[in-house]
């Protein structure tokens, strides 16, 4: 029965990058989700153009959190990844000439934390199951 770290070991760069493919992910569905809803359609530059500043902000997000020691952390990187991307996000679509309506704002908040905190609170109830399994 292998112990704790050892588990914990086997996870780390395999999490890392999972964790950042999710992060990814979840981010290009919100947008996608975001343009079907406002029908913007779904031309690869119009895409691409809404994804990029929150792509940007979740990068430095990333960072900032330093995400990559604790990548399925819930309070930590989780939320400050999620208030980063956004703000991020929010900043870069100004600068970029894009618009940042207050409802907007509300909706993004909530559906990148649901997406990006949501699946870090998931994940964390799935380890600590096979964790007391393995203990």
């Amino acid at each position: 029965m292998p112990s704790r770290p050892t588990i914990r070991r086997r996870l780390f760069w395999p999490g890392i990058v999972w964790a950042g493919i999710l992060d990814v992910v979840l981010l290009f569905v919100f947008v996608l989700i975001g343009r079907g809803s406002h029908d913007e359609g779904f031309t690869v530059a119009g895409v691409l153009q809404t994804y990029w500043p929150f792509l940007a902000g979740l990068a430095i997000g990333w960072v900032a959190a330093m995400a990559w020691r604790h990548p399925f952390g819930l309070p930590l990187p989780g939320i400050p990844i999620w208030l980063i991307t956004v703000v991020g996000g929010m900043l870069f679509r100004v600068l970029s000439g894009q618009g940042t309506a207050l409802a907007f704002i509300l909706v993004a908040t909530l559906a990148i934390g649901i997406l990006l905190v949501g699946w870090r609170a998931l994940a964390a109830l799935i380890l600590r199951r096979r964790l007391r399994s393995h203990s």
